[in-house]
C-alpha cells in the first residue's frame, strides 16, 4: 500500500461518520504527517512509497481513534494558535480560532511598550497568556487555573515558546488565590460559557473528549461570569481593561453583568456573533 492509497482509505473510512464526514480527508492527511513526522510537501513528492506493514497498522491505530471521535489535536498533542504552537492533551480546552479575536482586541487596547501587570483566568493551555507575552515583552502576567493538569501543560507551553520568565502560573478558583493588594491592568479569561441545556447538542469530539470543566457554566452559561465580572472589578487598576470571550446570544446579559462599567463595547466573530465582551473599571 502506497501514502497515496493509504490516505484515500483512511479517509474513506473516516467519510462513513456523519460527525467527521467533513474533514475526513485532511484528517485522514494530517495523521499520517503526525505518524510518519514528514512534511506536506514531502508527502505529496513521495505520494508512491511504500507504507510498511507495521506503520500500516500504527496509521489504522490512529483513524480508529479518530473514529471515536477523539479530536485530532489530542491525537498529534499540537495546536496552533496566534502564529504559535501549543502541546494539548484531554487536561486542556483545545485553542480555537475565535479566541484569537480575544487576544487581537487587547492588543490593540493596550500600550506594548508600557510595563504591564495581566491576568488571565482560566489559561488551559496557556494560550492566551502566552500569546500576550509573546507580543507584548514588557508585561508581567499571572495565568491561573484550577486544574493543576492544565498548569502543567500551560508550564511547558510557556517554555517552548520562550515566555516562561514572564509568565507566573498559579492555582486558584477563578481570582481566589491573588492577594487583595495586587492590581492588573488588564484582566482576560476565556471562561466556560456553554449552557448546560446545549450539552447534547455539542458535537461528540467536544463534548465526549474535552474537559466538562471548561465548557460548560450552569443553566444559562453565565455562572462563571457572574463571580468572575465582580472579582475583577476588585483586581483592576483604575481604567483597567476586561477582556471575556463569550457565547451567542450573551450579549445582552453581559451588558447587564457589566454595569457600572465603562466603555462596553462587543467584537464580532467571522460568523458575525458576538465573540469578546470588553470593559474598563472607572
Amino acid at each position: 500500500m502506497t501514502l497515496r492509497q493509504a490516505i484515500t482509505d483512511a479517509a474513506n473510512q473516516l467519510a462513513a461518520d456523519e460527525h467527521i464526514r467533513a474533514t475526513s480527508a485532511r484528517d485522514a492527511e494530517l495523521l499520517l504527517l503526525h505518524l510518519l513526522q514528514i512534511s506536506r510537501a514531502n508527502l505529496f513528492a513521495y505520494s508512491e512509497r511504500e507504507l510498511p506493514a507495521d506503520q500500516q497498522t500504527a496509521y489504522q491505530s490512529l483513524v480508529e481513534r479518530r473514529l471515536q471521535h477523539e479530536p485530532i489535536q489530542y491525537i498529534t498533542g499540537q495546536q496552533e494558535f496566534y502564529g504559535l504552537n501549543f502541546h494539548v492533551t484531554p487536561a486542556v480546552l483545545i485553542p480555537r480560532p475565535e479566541t484569537e479575536h480575544l487576544v487581537e482586541a487587547v492588543l490593540k487596547l493596550l500600550p506594548s511598550n508600557h510595563s504591564l501587570k495581566i491576568a488571565d483566568i482560566g489559561t488551559g493551555s496557556g494560550a492566551i497568556a502566552i500569546a500576550l507575552a509573546a507580543h507584548l515583552p514588557q508585561a508581567e502576567i499571572i495565568a491561573l487555573d484550577i486544574s493543576l493538569d492544565a498548569l502543567a501543560v500551560a508550564s511547558t507551553n510557556a517554555r517552548e515558546n520562550n515566555v516562561a520568565d514572564r509568565i507566573r502560573f498559579l492555582q486558584s478558583d477563578l481570582l481566589s488565590a491573588i492577594n487583595e493588594e495586587e492590581e492588573f491592568d488588564a484582566i482576560v479569561s476565556n471562561p466556560p460559557y456553554i449552557p448546560e441545556i446545549d450539552r447534547d447538542s455539542l458535537h461528540p469530539q467536544v463534548r465526549d473528549h474535552e474537559p466538562v470543566t471548561a465548557l460548560f457554566a450552569g443553566e444559562t452559561g453565565l455562572d462563571i461570569y457572574r463571580c468572575l465580572i465582580p472579582q475583577s472589578y476588585k483586581a483592576l487598576k483604575q481604567n483597567g481593561l476586561l477582556a471575556l470571550e463569550i457565547g451567542y446570544g450573551q450579549q445582552g446579559p453581559l451588558t447587564e453583568l457589566l454595569a457600572g462599567w465603562q466603555n462596553i463595547s462587543f467584537i464580532e466573530d467571522l460568523q458575525q456573533i458576538p465573540r469578546v465582551a470588553l470593559a474598563r473599571k472607572p
